[in-house]
């Protein structure tokens, strides 16, 4: 009996090694990630155009309003209308994205650790204009921070989000952004660091098209990381 199973293991072991190679094979952005980037993306750019026009009804800063040009709805009410519908696609897909990247461990992978000599580093880099991307499955210090701070903007515009929308079911919320008009402010300064974080990402992506196109095809196959007595061997 023991020398069946066995038989049975050993025969079934290529193909075990051959499916677990393939899954370990993954392209830098698998497909959930491609399509919840690109989601993201233009719900973001929405968000943005009609919270545009929404300000220009309320303004926050004397003086300052936003070209019609760039506003998305005609007035406030339409800019609302299309806050709403752009606001709970984000919820929903930003949360998604969330949850896959912890649960994979892709954002771990991707954004840390952030050591303080890669930002130096990455600083120098940058102001020698040494912008090339050799390595796409590697974020440089400078880019981890960016991802945080974005992350991180887009969960306080959520928070601020609902403390404007619902003032008097959320006015402990309220009281702890500093009032209504406190709420307004940082909703406007999370907006203000989305809007330079999408503006930066474009630019860079101008710059080395090959990121854009990994967005899109899903990049180059990653190898399966060596294990570490392998590693050892191979030095």
């Amino acid at each position: 009996m023991y020398d069946h199973v066995l038989y049975q293991n050993t025969r079934r072991a290529p193909a075990i090694m051959k499916m677990n190679a393939i899954r370990s094979r993954r392209r830098l952005h698998p497909w959930p990630v491609r399509i919840m980037h690109w989601t993201n993306a233009v719900a973001m750019v929405v968000l943005i155009g009609s919270g545009w026009g929404i300000y220009d009804d309320s303004v926050i800063i004397h003086g300052v309003y936003f070209p019609k040009a760039i506003r998305l709805g005609s007035w406030a009410a339409e800019s609302l209308l299309w806050h709403f519908a752009a606001m709970w696609l984000l919820v929903a897909n930003g949360g998604a994205y969330l949850v896959y990247g912890v649960a994979t461990g892709r954002l771990r992978e991707r954004l840390l650790p952030i050591r303080p000599s890669d930002i130096v580093q990455t600083v120098r880099d940058t102001l020698r204009l040494k912008l090339a991307h050799e390595d796409l499955t590697t974020y440089n210090a400078v880019q981890k921070i960016l991802y945080i701070v974005a992350i991180l903007a887009g969960i306080s515009q959520v928070v601020s989000g609902l403390a404007i929308w619902k003032p008097v079911q959320f006015s402990g919320l309220v009281a702890l952004l500093g009032g209504f008009q406190g709420a307004r402010l940082v909703h406007f300064a999370g907006m203000a660091v989305l809007a330079g974080f999408l503006a930066i990402h474009v630019v860079l992506a101008l710059l080395v098209p090959r990121t854009l196109w990994a967005m899109l095809t899903g990049g180059p196959v990653r190898q399966p990381a060596l294990p570490a007595v392998a590693r050892e061997a191979a030095r």
